[in-house]
């Protein structure tokens, strides 16, 4: 299962190529191999059944780069802008703790 912490710390490895309300495209470091720990894909791919908000993400491993589909209204835009830039991050926290669908 995947944290709030673990979401946080991905995040981090994300840097922002193209964003509209409702959709996100992001580049990844490579480096996310190395710190991932026990992280999967399949566990990122996943966060769309446990978090409120979040409809669909789709990895690209060829360019690596993944685009978020997700609800404006309850996910504000704001908010990824500042989970990739590391800003805000106990506001964020509580934001992902509270649309998470289940205990993490």
């Amino acid at each position: 299962m995947i944290s709030t912490e673990d979401i946080i710390k991905i995040a981090s490895f994300f840097s922002i190529i193209a964003h509209t309300p409702g959709r996100l495209r992001v580049r990844v470091n490579p480096k996310i191999k190395n710190e991932s720990g026990n992280i999967s894909l399949s566990d990122i791919e996943n966060l769309p059944n446990k978090i409120d908000g979040i409809i669909n993400i789709k990895i690209n491993k060829i360019i690596a780069s993944v685009t978020i589909i997700y609800e404006p209204t309850i996910f504000k835009p704001k908010h990824w802008e500042d989970l990739v830039k590391n800003e805000n991050i106990e506001e964020l926290s509580i934001l992902i703790n509270r649309l998470a669908k289940e205990v993490v």
